[in-house]
């Protein structure tokens, strides 16, 4: 049998580190065994799911070194590979499954819902659908459909006794099905749920193993249910102890940034970050800290991964990044690597009309830019000093800006004044001081060129990144505080 596996990332946001990791660890065991890896893209989520994202996910695994042999990008015999594209299948799957008394339609409205979880909360039960769909005659379920009512495809759900699976890391799985609530397999607007797209895509593109973080846990009930309801062989399931943060709390871009392109704009060799990302609860043989993606295919052993949730540490990223750089670049390469990472023409044209007004010579250009290059600022309490601002205030405009900037899909200059003024106009504060603390965290300065082109030209990582370094430098914000604060901003 020829061994496949997968990586399934949902274009929704960031290129997240935890996206890397299982793509990683997904990618040696196919190379291990002489298998294919595939990478899909679950886009189903129509409000959230956009192509930039897609193609900044796909640019950002591709400069780690990462590859696959079927992919949206590449095709393969078993496309289509966006979610969005396979409508058709899924609905037809949907449809077997109510055929065969394995899935129910659900009429059931929103409002209907949440009263029904309210009932079962004040009878302190936990909350899960109640089956009404279930009691629905045969002739009301077709005169409601006729009549046009919106409607939810949902699986049965065995109402005793326990689902046994095997995880190649954990042994032997139990969890009782009275814990499995009936999931929705199909949405009232014709898309697929997670569930159904992800055990009917597996099935389709003859994945073998599905490798995956320790989340899907209590979700694999439903997938076996629907691999025995559809008759079809089950997968192996193998799911990787998640990343964390050195506190072991996971790992969150409130502790530490997860964007793959902020390590690629941080200037992080893409070598080390993957090496070090191999390193995630798993190690070489010899115990060698240092190794390529090659070595660890030659050495990759699945079982010998430690379930100990694995510390994503910068510091120890930061070590080994060195090791990379002092070890395997020469002067020449050394020059090469860092002129293609910031400093080359393409990069330089954009960021000279920041400062040209203001140079009178050439040597002004470094200091002007230099915040262009330095990564995260090295900032106090001091820095945020200012005559109409206290300390309150400038911990409030940067997490609201933080909060703000988070929800800005299209990344550019005029996007970014509209959203942040909307915000300082909220706060009845000037433009101007509100900013200021803005220019602190991003260009280190109290003022320099022009905020907003510098933001669209930093990007969303790197001034994301800064904010948030910034509001811990300022004092940070209690957890009782940022519940007010959110609930204001929210609204």
């Amino acid at each position: 049998m020829a061994i496949r596996t997968r990586i399934a990332p949902s274009p929704t946001g960031d290129p997240h580190l935890g996206t890397a990791y299982i793509a990683l660890f997904n990618l040696c065991f196919a190379r291990k065994f002489e298998g294919e890896f595939v990478l899909r893209i679950e886009d189903t989520d129509q409000v959230r799911s956009t192509s930039g994202s897609e193609k900044i996910i796909l640019e950002s695994l591709k400069w780690l070194g990462l590859s696959w042999s079927e992919g949206p990008d590449v095709g393969g015999e078993y496309g289509p590979y966006r979610q969005s594209e396979r409508l058709d299948i899924y609905q037809k799957y949907a449809k077997q499954l109510v055929e065969e008394g394995h899935a129910f339609y659900c009429f059931a409205t929103p409002e209907e819902l949440s009263i029904m979880r309210s009932e079962q909360i004040s009878r302190s039960e936990s909350t899960r659908y109640d089956g009404r769909g279930l009691k629905l005659s045969s002739e009301d379920i077709q005169r409601k459909i006729d009549s046009g009512e919106p409607y939810v495809i949902r699986m049965k759900i065995p109402e005793e006794g326990d689902c046994e699976f095997q995880d190649m890391l954990r042994g032997k799985i139990l969890i009782p099905w009275s814990q499995v609530d009936m999931q929705i397999l199909l949405k009232m607007d014709g898309m697929p749920t997670y569930h159904l797209a992800n055990v009917v895509d597996d099935h389709l593109m003859k994945i073998t193993h599905v490798i995956r973080g320790e989340e899907w846990i209590n979700s694999t009930p439903k997938h076996t249910l629907l691999y025995k309801y559809f008759n079809w062989d089950i997968p192996e399931f193998c799911h990787l102890p998640l990343l964390r943060n050195p506190n072991k709390s996971k790992l969150s871009k409130r502790k530490n940034p997860t964007s793959i392109n902020f390590y690629k704009d941080m200037g992080y060799l893409p070598e080390a970050l993957l090496n070090y990302l191999g390193r995630m609860g798993w190690s070489m043989p010899n115990q060698e800290e240092k190794f390529t993606l090659s070595e660890m295919f030659e050495n990759f052993d699945i079982s010998q991964i430690h379930l100990g949730g694995p510390t994503f540490d910068i510091e120890k990223l930061d070590w080994l990044n060195g090791c990379w750089i002092r070890e395997n670049l020469n002067d020449f390469e050394f020059a090469d690597r860092a002129s293609k990472w910031a400093l080359n023409s393409s990069n330089l044209s954009k960021m000279l009309p920041l400062v040209k007004d203001r140079v009178e010579k050439f040597s002004d250009i470094v200091p002007m830019l230099n915040f262009m290059f330095s990564g995260i600022h090295d900032l106090d309490k001091e820095s945020f000093q200012h005559k109409k601002l206290d300390n309150k205030s400038i911990c409030q405009i940067l997490q609201y800006s933080s909060w703000c900037l988070d929800e800005i899909i299209d990344w550019n200059r005029d996007n970014l004044y509209q959203e942040l003024n909307k915000i300082s106009v909220s706060l009845d504060l000037k433009l101007k001081d509100f900013l200021f603390p803005l220019f602190i965290a991003i260009t280190g300065a109290a003022s320099g060129p022009p905020l907003f082109d510098t933001m669209a030209l930093l990007g969303r990582d790197m001034v994301r990144a800064r904010i948030r370094s910034a509001l811990e430098a300022a004092g940070g914000v209690s957890k009782k505080q940022l519940k007010v604060w959110e609930k204001d901003f929210r609204n």
